[in-house]
């Protein structure tokens, strides 16, 4: 196993593999741990599938595990399991801990806030953080016009109110959303969730008034941006109608569909489109927000500034914190009393998210994740070029895919997919698959794990692709 700055006082000072000033210096959060992959026991140890048995006793067998091991600490690139195995994380909680887990800012601002108080339900009385972090997401996300914010607790809620708020503009009920899409698990967002299963199946009946067109999926359909929106905008004029559309809904990347990136001016032609036609064009940018593609925001890599913004995952550091940000003439449309939640915008979360969203301005984390995107696309592209199975490479920044497939015919192959992350997890790297047909591997290290760390654990899925 290859280590990499196993002493937290000796790694590099801006903490990720590359020399800088000491003002740079970002502290491993959590204790002291050694950056380098360490396995003493299997994968799952005893301790693990001794908590495993518990959990199976106690959880709905719906609430599942990927990786069956238990967490003691994490910070910096790995998480220590209860049996002592450092594993290296190449999932950040499904995009989540891009700053690194337990970062110290995070943690202080954190004890600080919950000192002072927990809740009071902004609805009842207000307190500056939600205030604060309304403020810092109105200048942050794309685009110079007046905006405001609401906060929430998930993407789902965040994605379900910006449905809301589209609705209350315009006086419309249609929404249209994508191939391959996935925006969350309450009814209305598993209405918008394009994947069954395991999301959607036997949950029905779902929202009405939800629609879907075709997503620009390069690697598979072959067709330029501008004619990939044509065929989009085509079906739902002739579907639908153009004058019953509330709002678009869509991922600038893809997430669980496959970390799709679309061509090029596929979005920027719907969010003319939708400008034209009055509807409410929404990024969704629960995952892809907050630094992972090498920008604050995807929407910025094609010059997108959508009219509703919805944000969650990396926002406060991991802990449950989400928002809809948009246009002020759209998001003053609810009445008074139309919005909100017990736990929306939680003081303790707002603490955290401008701890995080301080290190992503201030501590370089924002080129951190391009750099990161650099390396992951050189070694994964020189993998496919030994490697027929890997069918494509894409993604952006820290946000980046491999779609594995049968190389005769070019079909996904879902098995194999699930025999590398198995072989992945039991070599100590933990990483998580996705896409519509099951056969993608999406890596999502986070922005603070040492360049000797990510290529340790690209070394590992090499080793589990040629083992499968």
């Amino acid at each position: 196993m290859t280590i990499a700055n196993p002493n937290l006082d000796e790694r590099p000072r801006d903490g990720r593999g590359h020399g800088a000033a000491p003002d740079a210096e970002r502290r491993i959060g959590g204790p002291s741990l050694p950056q380098r992959r360490n396995l003493v026991t299997e994968i799952p140890g005893p301790r693990s599938r001794e908590l495993l048995a518990r959990k199976s006793a106690a959880v709905p067998q719906g609430v599942s595990v990927s990786l069956p091991i238990f967490t003691d600490v994490a910070g910096g690139g790995v998480v220590v399991d209860v049996d002592g195995n450092t594993l290296i994380d190449l999932g950040t909680g499904i995009a989540v801990t891009g700053v690194g887990n337990a970062d110290p800012g995070v943690a202080a601002a954190v004890q600080a806030q919950v000192e002072r108080f927990t809740h009071t339900c902004f609805m009842v009385t207000g307190y500056d953080g939600y205030v604060e972090v309304a403020e810092a997401l109105n200048r942050l996300t794309p685009g110079d016009h007046d905006k405001r914010t609401a906060l929430f607790s998930t993407g789902s809620e965040a994605v379900e109110n910006a449905v809301k708020i589209a609705r209350s503009y315009t006086g419309r009920s249609a929404v249209v959303a994508f191939d391959h899409a996935y925006h969350g698990r309450t009814n209305l967002t598993m209405a918008l969730t394009a994947k069954a299963m395991p999301y959607k199946l036997g949950f029905g009946p779902f929202a009405p008034e939800i629609y879907r067109a075709p997503l620009s999926y390069p690697y598979r359909d072959g067709l330029d941006g501008t004619t990939a929106a044509a065929r989009a905008i085509q079906l739902i004029e002739k579907q639908i109608g153009a004058s019953q559309v509330a709002a678009l809904l869509i991922e600038p990347i893809q997430g669980e569909g496959g970390f799709i990136v679309p061509a090029p001016g596929f979005l920027t032609a719907l969010a003319a489109w939708a400008k034209e036609n009055g509807v409410v064009f929404i990024a969704d940018e629960v995952q892809t927000g907050f630094a992972r593609t090498g920008r604050m925001f995807a929407s910025e890599h094609e010059g997108l500034v959508p009219d509703l913004i919805t944000t969650a995952k990396g926002i406060a550091g991991g802990l449950p914190l989400a928002a809809v940000t948009g246009r002020a003439e759209i998001m003053d449309a609810p009445h008074k009393g139309g919005l909100g939640g017990t736990y929306g915008g939680n003081p303790v979360a707002c603490a955290a998210a401008l701890a995080t969203i301080a290190a992503y301005e201030h501590d370089g984390l924002i080129e951190r994740a391009a750099e990161i995107g650099t390396l992951l696309m050189d070694r994964l592209v020189d993998l496919q070029s030994s490697d027929p199975r890997v069918g494509d490479v894409r993604g952006r920044g820290a946000m980046v895919a491999i779609e594995l497939v049968d190389p005769s015919t070019g079909e996904p192959d879902p098995e194999l997919t699930a025999r590398v992350a198995a072989g992945a997890h039991a070599r100590g790297v933990i990483l998580l698959t996705c896409g519509t047909f099951g056969n993608v591997i999406r890596f999502l290290p986070p922005f603070s794990i040492s360049d000797e760390l990510l290529h340790d654990g690209l070394d590992v899925v090499r080793e589990a692709l040629e083992a499968a």
